[in-house]
């Protein structure tokens, strides 16, 4: 797939936290994103990684200066999640980065930073896919890039899925979220942007229904879903239920939520930890419908490649 046929897309690829499990991956990621028009500026050197990150705190700090002060850049990819971006939090320059204008990609432990920047400077970034696995997979999804692409190129952005067991639902609101753990953790700091009336989407992996629970209930007593007007679930996959959980599963869980929460929920949103994953721009204006288990999501005015 060529992303424009009449010039190159500049790509950094930066490890803000994990390094790469698969080296040979990597390379893969790589020669991909060339294959589809990319002129690709790789700011991660698989042989500098650090204990479980990408680099020192210091390295991957200068990563992602280096990737935004490059001219030739317009896209900074993010190698990977796993961790290492909270630790990074007080020592980033939110203000150069925002300033230089480009479009952040990553998701996972990156949320931490795509809601940094919005909370500090009111930059929009993007919830999407990463070079690794994303890009590096033997067989990369069709559906991920090309919606990737799709999003990151138009300046408009249009989400339908099929969906079961919601309310009928018309808002329009900021879309923001990521990463539930990693939103949980910003509560309380200068990082988690203060949203009112907005639409907040959240996903997350290996996280059993009880600790999914937990973490929106503490969303919920921080009083961030209050002043939200929809929240839409992505992907919560990966865990394993126990004898002691007697019944209690995620369906479970979700129904008891539903009495509980202030504002409506939407499921199925294809979004997290999964080969097949839609783009979210972060901080963007949005719609979003739900009409007879047809959820569509429109957001618009947020920054693209022009």
């Amino acid at each position: 797939m060529s992303v424009q046929a009449n010039r190159k897309i500049g790509v950094a690829i930066v490890a803000p936290s994990g390094f790469a499990v698969d080296e040979a991956g990597f390379h893969r990621g790589v020669a991909a994103l060339q294959e589809q028009g990319c002129e690709v500026h790789s700011y991660y050197d698989p042989a500098q990684k650090h204990q479980r990150f990408g680099g020192t705190d210091d390295t991957r700090i200068e990563q992602l200066y280096a990737a935004a002060d490059n001219p030739a850049v317009q896209i900074v990819l993010a190698l990977r999640g796993g961790y290492g971006l909270s630790r990074l939090l007080p020592k980033l320059d939110f203000a150069r980065l925002g300033a230089s204008g480009k479009l952040f990609v990553g998701h996972s432990d990156f949320t931490a930073f795509s809601l940094a920047l919005l909370a500090q400077t009111g930059a929009q970034s993007f919830s999407g896919p990463m070079l690794c696995d994303d890009f590096s997979r033997a067989e990369p999804s069709g559906f991920t890039q090309q919606d990737f692409w799709r999003c990151i190129t138009s300046g408009t952005h249009t989400i339908g899925w099929e969906t079961t067991g919601n309310p009928p639902i018309s808002v329009a609101g900021k879309l923001w979220g990521g990463n539930l753990s990693m939103l949980a953790s910003l509560i309380g700091t200068p990082w988690l942007p203060k949203i009112d009336g907005g639409i907040l989407f959240v996903e997350d992996i290996n996280e059993h229904p009880y600790r999914v629970e937990r973490l929106l209930l503490q969303l919920l007593h921080a009083g961030v879903l209050a002043r939200q007007k929809a929240l839409i679930l992505g992907d919560f996959s990966g865990y394993r239920l126990g004898d002691g959980d007697n019944g209690y599963d995620f369906g479970t869980m979700l129904g008891w939520l539903r009495k509980q929460l202030p504002l409506p929920i939407v499921t199925g949103l294809p979004f997290g930890h999964i080969r097949d994953k839609v783009t979210l721009p972060i901080g963007c204006e949005a719609q979003l419908d739900l009409l007879q288990n047809k959820a569509l999501l429109g957001c618009v005015r947020y920054p693209c490649l022009a």
